[in-house]
């Protein structure tokens, strides 16, 4: 039914542009309290001696750019289609992603370098310092990762959108990293000498984000190199699509991802018997709504066909 698709695809792109704005509104609230923090923890972080405050201020610098590039992402995504950019400007938000992991390798890198330096050469800290600024910057941290949390639920299959982990990634990772300097400087003020406990954990609480952020980097390489989507199973869909009535066989099936939260199929279906063209409409239809739910196409391409074409195996080959 052409109207039923029509109204499908109507609701499906408003609720994209909704989920767009609240991202949106989420990631303005994460700068705006990522400023509050850095001028806090760069302040009291120079009074105490402490890197790891001033390690903390440096992560949460390059939220606020983290976070900002996402919401030029978001807001660039929701421009629509043009003849240069005919699938539009998802691949931004994934863009994003990719950077914003690429920046939480380097400036751990950078803190890194520091905290062996003062491991080798400890400076005094004033730990009472250390204890109540980290551990603000941890509430108000958690907050903003909190804000940043997406329900999977309306997203299909379990999957959040890539740009809004990545930011909420850099924001759990401060959470942590504050509550490490906190705890490091409880010990100081009670230990009185401790100090390099205050580089040791930042080079701890690095090691941990910079896992997490090559996993989310891996992820957004594979989206960028169209690969199968996590969790797909290109048997299953095969076979979601063969069950069709009407379809004999298919092949030459590629299945990508423009998005996190929108992915693109294209494949050769071999229709029984040899049906007229308004018949081989009507099998196509049901194939695309077969494969647009339980799978979460929202993008398909269907080659349909009377007789497979030559396939060695990669994709099809003219005679």
């Amino acid at each position: 039914d052409h109207s039923h698709d029509a109204l499908e695809g109507t609701t499906r792109e408003g609720h994209q542009l909704v989920t767009s704005r609240i991202r949106e509104s989420k990631l303005r609230i994460a700068i705006w309290l990522n400023i509050a923090i850095v001028a806090v923890q760069v302040v009291f972080g120079t009074i105490a001696h402490s890197l790891g405050l001033i390690a903390d201020a440096g992560h949460n610098l390059t939220d606020i750019a983290v976070v900002a590039a996402s919401l030029a992402a978001v807001r660039l995504a929701r421009r629509p289609a043009t003849t240069q950019r005919s699938f539009g400007y998802h691949r931004a938000t994934i863009i994003a992603a990719q950077a914003n992991a690429t920046a939480i390798l380097v400036v751990t890198a950078i803190i890194t370098y520091e905290a062996l330096r003062r491991l080798a050469h400890p400076n005094r800290v004033d730990g009472r310092i250390v204890v109540v600024v980290a551990m603000g910057a941890a509430v108000a941290n958690l907050f903003a990762s909190l804000v940043l949390r997406e329900s999977h639920a309306g997203h299909g299959h379990g999957s959040s959108d890539l740009n809004m982990r990545s930011a909420r990634l850099h924001m759990a990772g401060d959470t942590a990293t504050s509550i490490g300097v906190a705890a490091a400087g409880a010990v100081i003020a009670v230990r009185n000498g401790w100090y390099w406990l205050d580089p040791a954990i930042s080079i701890a609480v690095g090691f941990l984000l910079a896992f997490h952020a090559w996993k989310l980097l891996r992820h957004a390489v594979d989206v960028l190199l169209e690969s199968t989507p996590r969790g797909l199973d290109t048997a299953s869909l095969s076979a979601a699509l063969a069950a069709v009535e009407g379809v004999e066989d298919v092949h030459d099936l590629h299945v990508w991802e423009l998005a996190s939260d929108v992915r693109a199929m294209s494949a050769h279906l071999v229709l029984s018997g040899h049906p007229s063209l308004e018949e081989a409409q009507l099998v196509g239809y049901d194939a695309k709504a077969a494969v647009s739910g339980p799978f979460g196409i929202s993008h398909a391409t269907l080659e349909l066909e009377c007789e497979s074409c030559r396939d060695d195996g990669t994709w099809c080959a003219l005679s």
